[in-house]
């Protein structure tokens, strides 16, 4: 007889680039510098089986003081990217939303004690709908997409996790939506290599692999992990894989991607 768990979604941690960076002519940098990733997107559904019936998004660019569900059943795009073509701010993503999830996760919330709150109103941002162009560009899944708590609490991130995680046993794909490296000022002078960025992106594969309850408590201390504040002098960006991971349970990470972009090692995860 086939387990439940084997039927249960898979948790992702996700790189989404720079901006728009996969639907224009890149000129900071090697014309090619988000090639491999690309094509790592464009390939992600089919490694993703069956096909979700919805994607929750947890994307590093949005921060609340109370955790937030958008329950719009529509919701717009929000092009919260500045300095870039004209055409990447006329990009459409039409996914529908889903009310009714973002009610279940309201109540998942509850049940855990996890103030929420709903947002009917805002779009979704380019951590959302950049990478999802690429890997389900039908665009006929529903997402819900949930912030961050501006607190950036890696403990409390973990525990919004734990309170999603009976989603992934209803078909739903839990995504977090951010990099792993995230440097701005050594990005924009792409250090090459940057060794920095190698310590910590081998720290964090080694953490992801570890059994669940080793996993949690190193990414609670991820600071002083090696060259921690260099990845990430600001951390929500790594933010959104303490809810994948929180959402993994006892699924071990494994790296699923990983490239040298502008100088840094860039990497995504998956658990289960």
């Amino acid at each position: 007889m086939t387990s439940k768990s084997e039927h249960r979604m898979p948790t992702l941690y996700i790189p989404h680039g720079g901006g728009p960076c996969f639907f224009m002519d890149w000129t900071m940098g090697p014309a090619d510098t988000w090639d491999n990733m690309q094509c790592w997107f464009t390939q992600l559904s089919d490694t993703i089986t069956p096909t979700p019936k919805a994607i929750v998004v947890i994307s590093a660019h949005w921060e609340s003081e109370m955790v937030t569900i958008n329950n719009g059943a529509y919701p717009p795009l929000l092009f919260d990217y500045y300095g870039f073509p004209e055409h990447t701010y006329q990009l459409q993503y039409a996914a529908p939303g889903s009310p009714d999830l973002a009610e279940k996760i309201a109540a998942l919330f509850s049940a855990s004690a996890i103030k929420s709150t709903m947002d009917s109103e805002r779009g979704f941002d380019h951590g959302v709908f950049i990478p999802l162009l690429l890997a389900y560009p039908e665009a006929n899944i529903p997402i819900v997409q949930v912030s961050l708590n501006a607190s950036l609490d890696p403990a409390l991130h973990l525990q919004i996790g734990v309170a999603l995680a009976s989603l992934r046993s209803e078909g739903v794909l839990i995504i977090g939506s951010g990099m792993s490296y995230h440097n701005m000022k050594k990005l924009i002078r792409q250090d090459n290599p940057n060794r920095e960025s190698d310590q910590f992106d081998a720290w964090l594969t080694q953490t992801c692999q570890l059994p669940a309850k080793e996993r949690d408590s190193r990414l609670c201390s991820w600071a002083s992990a090696p060259a921690a504040k260099d990845a990430h002098p600001r951390e929500e960006h790594l933010m959104p894989l303490m809810v994948i991971a929180g959402a993994a349970g006892d699924d071990c990470g494994t790296r699923v991607f990983s490239d040298r972009v502008m100088g840094a090692t860039v990497s995504a995860y998956q658990f289960g």
